[in-house]
């Protein structure tokens, strides 16, 4: 398997996905604009999505992947079917616990996260109705996220990665077209986000089937792999809290802050994670089970090379996303959300957010590179020593800089807490003598600098030249946008082929 080939399959999938999350948040922006509703659905949707990342994409995918490689390399096919029947029923049972402690519990959850908005009777109860509605999603795209898994160990990455796109297609025409229909009209998301969730489920189904894959939910508490995953399952729990517990704590910091603060923070997240998410985690994606094979079989030089190609990737694509991202603040916001009641100060609010987060955007998907170093061993204890740390920082910085840079230092601090994460999972990882970075990484990263710079610089000359970006329709917005956005990428990899980069010095593969 070409792994080149794999991350840019993912990679398109996920922009796509990317992209239609945009137009989501752009008709919400347009629609419901930055004020006491779209508080209330940014912090309702971010506690279940925190629960989605904890018992789905973080914490089980680290137990389960590494585990469910091993199987499918020294088990045969029937025990992994059943190892994976057992998983899923145990899944279910614990989710649909937790959904049922969360809808019952709503009132005190919104008021543990975000108690800035119990002074506001109207802000808080529309957020615990909101939080009701949603929570039984964290069951759906959890199960969702265990197919997934499933079918990235089996080299099937496309199909997870389309699967976010549902989400986002269910939120457009549930926005676009039943609006109306609901009372408050911000309750249409929360129904969008019942239905999406349900899509993303059903649609891997057939998939799972046609490589054998697909079982039915038994619980079986006595297997010895379920006991496995349940032990990794401990730590990586408190591993991928303690991260989530410092967005959660951010939350709780902007909820103090003027109306409108929660939501720069989040459309400037949004942002954030275009890179984050089409490039850190399309890349920790394709890597986990590619390092978890490896590593099963005991190929240490191989593992070794793996995330040298991982990091190298990483710097490649990352580093111009970051600078991008901050010199074109303002077009990014103006052109995407500054339409309807989103006004020219929440665009100028949700820019200083941006610049914050592009600050520490390397460090953020760095972790998304090395974290599947430990996990591919089995070691999940040392990721979480290191995000337990990480949590500390970060709120001594939270401290530090909210009083000068308000929602922005907030903003600032995660990236600036995510940098020191990098740092000390990278510090490790040579320390045990598990990774040997490759020669000419010098010359490779001042090859790279030279290469942004003249990116930075052709931008922000053309910038001079370019209208104001309030003026115009949305189209005549992002044709503009767009045509930055060609010459930056232009410049950037015209710079890396006269520098003597070349596409096969990238291309690699892995264990079937």
């Amino acid at each position: 398997m070409n792994l080149l080939k794999s991350l840019a399959a993912v990679s398109s999938l996920t922009m796509l996905s990317r992209i239609m999350g945009f137009v989501r948040d752009t008709l919400i922006a347009r629609i419901f604009g930055a004020g006491v509703a779209s508080d209330a659905w940014v912090v309702a949707f971010k506690l279940p999505n925190l629960l989605r990342r904890i018992f789905a994409e973080g914490a089980f995918s680290q137990a389960f992947v590494p585990i469910l490689a091993e199987y499918k390399t020294q088990q045969g096919e029937e025990a992994t079917r059943t190892f994976i029947a057992f998983v899923s029923g145990l899944l279910t049972l614990a989710l649909a616990i937790v959904t049922l402690v969360g809808m019952l519990a709503a009132p005190w959850i919104v008021w543990v996260s975000a108690p800035g908005f119990a002074d506001e009777p109207q802000r808080f109860s529309l957020t615990v109705d909101l939080l009701r509605l949603t929570f039984p999603y964290i069951l759906l795209i959890s199960l969702s996220s265990l197919a997934g898994a499933v079918l990235n160990t089996w080299n099937r990455f496309s199909v997870p990665a389309f699967t976010p796109t549902l989400l986002n297609l269910s939120m457009i025409g549930f926005a676009l077209f039943l609006t109306p229909y609901f009372d408050p009209p911000i309750m249409v998301l929360g129904w969008a986000v019942l239905v999406g969730g349900l899509l993303q489920l059903l649609y891997q189904l057939p998939h799972l089937k046609r490589i054998g894959m697909l079982v039915l939910p038994r619980l079986n508490l006595r297997d010895a792999g379920v006991w496995r995953v349940l032990k990794q399952m401990g730590p990586a729990i408190f591993g991928v809290s303690v991260s989530q517990v410092s967005l959660i704590i951010n939350t709780i910091f902007a909820s103090f802050l003027v109306a409108g603060s929660v939501s720069w923070m989040y459309y400037a997240d949004r942002l954030m994670e275009l890179p984050s998410g089409v490039l850190g985690v399309a890349l920790g994606t394709i890597l986990l089970p590619a390092l978890s094979k490896t590593y099963a079989s005991s190929n240490r030089d191989e593992y070794s090379r793996l995330l040298d190609w991982g990091l190298r990737l990483c710097f490649l694509l990352v580093l111009p996303c970051a600078v991008a991202l901050a010199v074109l603040a303002e077009p990014l916001t103006v052109s995407l959300f500054q339409y309807g009641k989103f006004t020219s100060n929440d665009s100028l609010m949700t820019q200083q957010a941006l610049i914050a987060y592009a600050v520490g955007l390397l460090g953020i998907i760095l972790v998304k590179i090395l974290a599947p170093g430990f996990y591919a061993q089995q070691n999940i204890k040392t990721p979480v020593r290191i995000a337990l740390i990480t949590l500390v920082v970060t709120q001594l910085l939270n401290l530090v800089l909210i009083g000068p840079l308000a929602h922005a230092g907030l903003a600032l601090s995660i990236g600036l807490a995510a940098c020191l994460n990098a740092g000390l999972l990278y510090w490790k990882l040579r320390r045990g003598g598990l990774f040997q970075p490759q020669p000419g990484w010098m010359g490779f990263l001042l090859k790279l600098v030279v290469a942004v710079l003249l990116m930075a610089a052709a931008l922000l000359v053309v910038m001079q030249w370019v209208p104001d970006w309030a003026q115009g329709d949305m189209l005549w917005r992002l044709l503009r946008l767009a045509g930055l956005v060609v010459l930056g990428v232009s410049v950037y990899f015209g710079a890396l082929l006269v520098l003597g980069f070349r596409l096969r010095h990238f291309s690699r593969r892995s264990l079937g």
